[in-house]
């Protein structure tokens, strides 16, 4: 499931297949959007969002943080670890919080720690990224983080419209990355931030696997929207290390972003 393509310039708009649904890491916040400054409660756990699947568990994260106007301010001590009960089986995540001020875009970044995916016998780490924004003020949403491997949306994250189309570009290093897999799913039943457990028991399923595109030859894909609501882009195997304790990784970049019906 986890390749990673080097040298390859194919049309972004093509979908390829996959063999099973993504892990995708998610930092989840109830709200992309809000008008009210305080503490926003946060979901950190790894799952299989769009079929409402197995979850994974979280070990301690490496590291919590936001980033607002290029200042990061740690979120580790929000840290509460926490049982998320999915449908099938109950896994180790973590709940967590940020505390909004003055108007902008607030990055949230997760470097979790690597997962050990014994059917693949390898490990998974996913650099993820979240962002809200306070006051319907944009700043820096389209700045690189600097990241080990990050995807740089070039549409407004959290302000995506049904039926218009997002683009974003892969990097490694601050360099774009050409030829990646990217992996895209939506998330079918946000988590109930009280109960710990998915809001629904809705699953959903692509023909042929999960829904993919290729970074082009200047590290950018496209991907047009079909439905409202939050959707995951995984760049496969993007990052710069490729090996923990003596094992394949699969050091992938996350972005999340919310989707809206037009007149919401």
């Amino acid at each position: 499931m986890k390749k990673f393509f080097l040298g390859v310039a194919l049309a972004v708009s093509t979908f390829l297949a996959t063999d099973v649904h993504a892990h995708f890491q998610l930092v989840y916040s109830p709200q992309s959007n809000t008008e009210k400054a305080g503490v926003k409660p946060l979901k950190l756990l790894f799952w299989h969002p769009m079929e409402n699947g197995h979850v994974m568990d979280m070990g301690q994260p490496e590291e919590f943080y936001y980033s607002f106007k290029g200042k990061k301010t740690d979120l580790t001590p929000s840290l509460k670890a926490v049982s998320f009960n999915g449908l099938h089986n109950k896994a180790n995540a973590y709940d967590g919080a940020v505390k909004l001020k003055r108007n902008g875009d607030y990055k949230l970044i997760l470097t979790p720690a690597p997962y050990y995916e014994e059917s693949e016998d390898i490990y998974i780490q996913q650099i993820t990224q979240t962002l809200i924004n306070k006051g319907g003020v944009p700043t820096d949403w389209a700045e690189p983080l600097g990241l080990k491997t990050e995807i740089l949306p070039l549409n407004k994250p959290y302000g995506a419209v049904v039926g218009s189309s997002f683009s974003a570009i892969v990097l490694r290093e601050g360099k774009p990355l050409p030829g990646v897999e990217v992996e895209i799913e939506h998330m079918v039943a946000e988590p109930d931030m009280v109960q710990n457990k998915p809001s629904n028991t809705k699953s959903s399923s692509i023909p042929g696997g999960a829904l993919s595109v290729i970074s082009d030859a200047n590290g950018k894909f496209t991907f047009a929207i079909p439905k409202a609501g939050y959707w995951g882009f995984a760049a496969l195997g993007s990052g710069p290390d490729q090996e923990y304790q003596g094992k394949e990784l699969s050091q992938d970049a996350v972005l999340w972003i919310k989707a809206h019906e037009l007149g919401e």
